[in-house]
């Protein structure tokens, strides 16, 4: 597409710091004293972050339905590190009053009063029952689909991310995000990071729901990089591809048999550099099994099998990388059609919409 491309009509709403650099080795030390929050945090790839961010003197607050295991992991990590700042709080990801209390708790534990990273973590894998495999609809009273995937998945981030967007601005001595920022230490920051995967950019058969909860936290994700400005925080996402957790189930196990997952330690990589460097705003990636690649001259990577120097090893893979400024060929000519349109009615045709816009709200007022 290239010089080609139309600029989105929202394009200077849309503010993303350089591509991220999949090679960049996370700088630890700036996650000291970050308050962050971690939903579904005592397993998987939020148990890993736990651990690691822990280390580095974060304080960090797990949050997860399983207390046994929730406040036995916070105990362990805390002897471990000699962290005093570890916090298990119980919080059901699809009760709103449950991440309520979740978000008025961190608040009265962070040492300033203030959060400054939220990882939209929690989910789960497939129901009982496959959705595309309907069954007992031939009963008088047939029962309705599992859609309990839908409320942690969807329902549970969105709550989530509701409520990061009120408490992250105001995060006492922190500034508004910034992609241009000096890449330094900085300990207040405004940051949501949306954990989604690898079947919100592609088809995953037989996971129709599954697909659909991350195919709308993609959605979540690139509407919010264009708003959140309006509060001054920073929105980035990771899709891990299949990696060996519990989420994972016997039945993706044996379908992956004889193939490649990602390592979690990548995962936990990418969330470390997107947490801790206030300055990458508004990026996404994928991560990937790790492997020998090479780009060639008209930028396509392909698999590196033996010995070669400009090979590289690789897991991190940024996604939407210029989606703001490239768009596919349908969106490129509705988009030239409705810019030509508006250039066409000027400043005449905004003030005009401006007065009905005003019309409307008085006439709502008086309804």
């Amino acid at each position: 597409m290239g010089q080609e491309a139309m600029k989105h009509p929202l394009g200077h709403l849309i503010r993303q710091s350089p591509p991220f650099d999949a090679n960049h080795i996370p700088n630890d030390s700036w996650m000291k004293d970050k308050v962050v929050i971690i939903t579904g945090g005592a397993s998987g790839f939020g148990l890993g972050m736990f651990k690691r961010w822990a280390v580095a003197g974060a304080v960090v607050i797990v949050a997860d339905i399983n207390v046994a295991k929730g406040d036995q992991l916070v105990r362990d990590v805390k002897k471990a590190t000699g962290n005093p700042h570890l916090h298990f709080i119980h919080c059901d990801v699809t009760d709103w009053p449950s991440q309520v209390s979740l978000f008025r708790e961190t608040a009265k534990l962070s040492p300033h009063g203030g959060i400054d990273t939220v990882v939209a973590n929690a989910g789960i894998g497939g129901g009982k029952k496959s959705f595309e495999e309907p069954s007992d609809l031939d009963l008088a009273n047939p029962p309705p689909p599992d859609i309990s995937i839908l409320d942690v998945n969807l329902k549970g981030i969105v709550y989530t991310s509701y409520l990061a967007l009120w408490y992250l601005p105001r995060n006492p001595g922190s500034s508004p995000a910034d992609p241009k920022c000096v890449p330094i230490q900085t300990n207040r920051d405004r940051h949501l990071l949306l954990i989604g995967s690898i079947a919100g950019l592609m088809a995953i058969p037989g996971a129709s729901l599954y697909g659909a909860s991350k195919h709308a936290v993609v959605g979540l994700y690139r509407n919010l990089r264009a708003s959140s400005f309006m509060h001054g925080v920073r929105v980035n996402l990771i899709c891990p591809y299949f990696v060996e957790t519990p989420l994972l189930t016997a039945r993706a196990r044996a379908i992956l048999a004889g193939g490649v997952l990602a390592k979690e330690e990548d995962v936990v990589d990418a969330a470390t550099r997107f947490a801790a460097d206030p300055c990458v705003v508004g990026r996404a990636v994928c991560v990937n099994p790790k492997l020998k690649v090479k780009q060639d001259v008209g930028g396509e990577w392909s698999l590196v099998e033996g010995e070669d120097q400009d090979a590289e090893q690789r897991a991190i893979w940024e996604v939407y990388l210029h989606d703001f400024e490239d768009a596919d060929v349908f969106q490129r000519r509705i988009i030239a059609i409705i810019n030509r349109a508006t250039e066409i009615r000027g400043w005449i045709g905004w003030a005009q919409d401006m007065v009905r816009a005003l019309a409307y709200g008085l006439r709502s007022l008086w309804a």
